[in-house]
């Protein structure tokens, strides 16, 4: 089991640099909470990050194949494959979920990769990768479980830093935990809290603090397309370990409230995975920051069809 260091981060942080977007940070609008705009980034979500340093990393290797990369993901991860693909010159093969959003799909496409859809959940279309990966000669990338894809995620929390003096906490959704691995590798380093949120629907992180080792769980959230990993990576369950991290539970109905709380009052459209996190500090949610406290909340994703928060508007 890889336990994450800020030196990954940093390594990351190099590889990056001028690549992607410096993220944005704005008031939450109560107490000392901000929000980190993490959804401006490139492919609409963080996942930018580490599929640059992943892809980065293996040009400095010498490991890049000529045929390419390969993913498996619910959408966001394939994304930012299949746009660091084309920015460096390689093809990209994407494997989605035959359930994932439309959306995802045809901005896929719109990057130039080949997509091919296998079963209705990631692992199914994980297993559908790492069945080409070996036939065709393919690099395979991984949606989140990969010290370069954690570390690449965790470049966000310097500049969240940089632009909150003082931050105490960071909060963050958790699917597979590759941002929450690559965070709090981070946070830890700077004495800065991490909270780590998932759908009660969703909870591979959770209930492997529970049984102190990775499990398989069950997936039925509104977030799912997102936080739908059926196990946590190994990584992630580690940087849960330690007692700077809480780890907490939100249901889908409070997901839902916080991405349409934020389309009504900033018109900002998020998937549910991006509204996960907020979910947590809304009125009656699971953590309730002291007074004197800082924290930045990451809006992480925003790769939805905003029609249903217009309808509802």
């Amino acid at each position: 089991m890889h336990e994450l260091t800020y030196g990954d981060v940093e390594r990351a942080a190099a590889r990056i640099a001028g690549r992607t977007r410096p993220v944005a940070v704005t008031p939450a609008g109560t107490g000392r909470a901000r929000l980190a705009l993490e959804f401006m980034q490139h492919t609409g979500s963080f996942k930018a990050r580490g599929a640059w340093n992943f892809l980065a990393a293996h040009r400095e290797a010498g490991t890049l194949p000529p045929a390419g990369v390969t993913i498996a993901s619910g959408g966001n991860a394939g994304l930012a494959c299949a746009w660091a693909a084309r920015q460096q010159g390689l093809p990209a093969t994407v494997f989605l979920p035959g359930n994932a959003p439309q959306v995802k799909a045809d901005r896929l496409r719109g990057y130039g990769a080949d997509v091919r859809l296998a079963g209705t959940e990631y692992a199914e279309a994980l297993a559908a990768c790492e069945e080409f990966a070996r036939t065709s000669g393919a690099l395979a990338s991984h949606a989140y479980d990969h010290p370069l894809i954690a570390a690449g995620a965790g470049t966000l929390l310097d500049e969240i830093r940089a632009a909150v003096p003082g931050l105490d906490t960071v909060v963050v959704a958790v699917g597979g935990g590759g941002l929450f691995a690559g965070v709090a590798a981070a946070a830890r380093h700077h004495g800065i809290r991490t909270v780590a949120v998932e759908p009660a629907g969703s909870r591979a992180l959770h209930a492997a603090l529970e049984a102190g080792h990775v499990v398989d769980v069950t997936v039925d959230s509104v977030a799912a397309d997102a936080l739908g990993a059926r196990r946590v990576s190994g990584t992630a369950l580690a940087a849960a370990r330690h007692a700077d991290v809480t780890s907490l539970l939100v249901p889908d109905e409070a997901i839902t409230a916080a991405r349409q709380a934020l389309w009504d009052e900033r018109r900002i459209a998020v998937e549910p995975a991006g509204a996960t996190a907020l979910a947590a500090l809304a009125p009656g949610g699971p953590y309730v920051p002291a007074e004197d406290e800082t924290v930045a909340v990451v809006l992480c994703g925003a790769n939805t069809d905003p029609a249903d928060l217009v309808r509802r508007a």
